[in-house]
């Protein structure tokens, strides 16, 4: 695992948002009771990218319809949000909580069936002014707000010059990143592709909403190309290798990990050897390369000098590329043939970290595509 120390005006949300981990992981992998009570200087494992540890079975109930889940002790409401791919505010509100800071253990709280982003985001109030501003409600949080708009509570935090984001009052008018806004519904059938192979613009955009037309037309040529080298060529594996990829950079937004990677310093697990190899390097690409080791293999494979040249790793030519050969190294085109995507997510992530949001890209490319 990562490590962390805790700094001045950090808060378990605001490091698992940096990390993209969630609040209960955190508390879990720190023997953490109450996660409102961190202190500055304290150094926390992080359970992230491919070394991140199963997480303990969900305790829900239910059928087909409303699925409920057994508050446990070191839950919060941002953490069981984030575990079923859901916001604090849509929690909140299904179950008539007024103070999203307390609930209690045992208390059983309705999830929904599976709880997907789509069933919440239409109901988020707009962005006044230039869809760059918002004002606080009653009951809401800094993560509930976060996840409503697509960013993390440390943008937000940041942005807003604000030092504790468990502080926040109502009628505060928060500014939001440029470009934020409440999700887009997915499309409800399948998206026309292009007749050659790969995949179109219009499709990758419908299955990664966020992601801008200019991103989308940049990014693509690389996309199916590394596909086509990859054999990565069916609806099925097309499907769970870009759901995938949505998770794992937020919707391509991210080709470079946010952290330093300081805290892979000397991870030999890694292949960390030499002073400085933790930040040189941290982790790049759509899914995260990271370690001496896996640049120098992925490297060999490709026949690039990715060793003394990180930095192309965090590149659409390359970063691509190297999502592909990680794929094909664990064989999961095998797997995404199987309809196995739980298979999938273990081996990307080395557990489950993620598997509400990662379900949902699924389904959502599954249906754009016709898989």
């Amino acid at each position: 695992m990562t490590s962390y120390t805790i700094r001045s005006g950090d808060t378990l949300g605001s490091i698992a948002s940096r990390y993209r981990t969630t609040v209960a992981a955190l508390a879990r992998a720190n023997n953490i009771a109450n996660p409102n009570v961190i202190y500055a200087g304290r150094t926390l494992r992080i359970p992230d990218g491919f070394d991140a540890t199963p997480a303990s079975p969900v305790n829900i109930s239910g059928g087909g319809g409303a699925q409920n889940y057994t508050v446990r002790s070191g839950d919060t409401l941002s953490g069981i949000a984030s575990r079923f791919g859901t916001t604090v505010g849509a929690l909140a509100s299904r179950n008539g909580i007024s103070n999203p800071n307390m609930i209690y253990v045992g208390q059983r709280l309705v999830v929904g069936a599976g709880a997907p982003p789509s069933t919440t985001t239409p109901t988020a109030p707009p962005a006044s002014g230039n869809g760059g501003t918002y004002s606080v409600r009653s009951g809401d949080t800094l993560s509930g707000i976060a996840g409503r708009y697509n960013t993390t509570v440390g943008t937000l935090a940041s942005l807003n010059g604000i030092s504790n984001p468990n502080l926040i009052y109502v009628g505060q008018q928060l500014r939001l990143p440029g470009g934020s806004g409440p999700a887009p519904v997915a499309p409800t059938g399948p998206v026309p592709g292009p007749t050659t192979g790969g995949i179109s613009a219009a499709q990758l955009r419908a299955i990664m909403p966020n992601l801008s037309e200019a991103d989308a037309n940049r990014h693509l040529p690389y996309l199916n190309a590394a596909m086509a080298e990859g054999q990565i060529n069916t609806p099925k594996r097309q499907a769970a290798f870009l759901a995938q990829l949505a998770h794992e950079s937020g919707q391509l937004r991210y080709f470079e990990e946010i952290a330093s990677g300081a805290a892979y310093e000397g991870r030999r697990d890694l292949g960390n050897t030499q002073p400085g190899d933790g930040v040189r390097f941290k982790g790049r690409g759509p899914i995260q390369l990271t370690g001496r080791s896996n640049y120098t293999a992925a490297g060999r494979a490709l026949g690039l000098d990715l060793v003394n040249n990180p930095q192309l790793a965090a590149t659409p030519a390359v970063g691509f590329r190297i999502a592909q050969w990680f794929w094909n190294s664990r064989n999961l085109n095998s797997y995404a043939d199987a309809g196995n995507f739980d298979a999938i997510t273990y081996r990307v992530n080395g557990g489950y970290n993620g598997k509400a949001a990662r379900d949902t890209y699924y389904a959502r490319a599954r249906q754009v595509l016709g898989a």
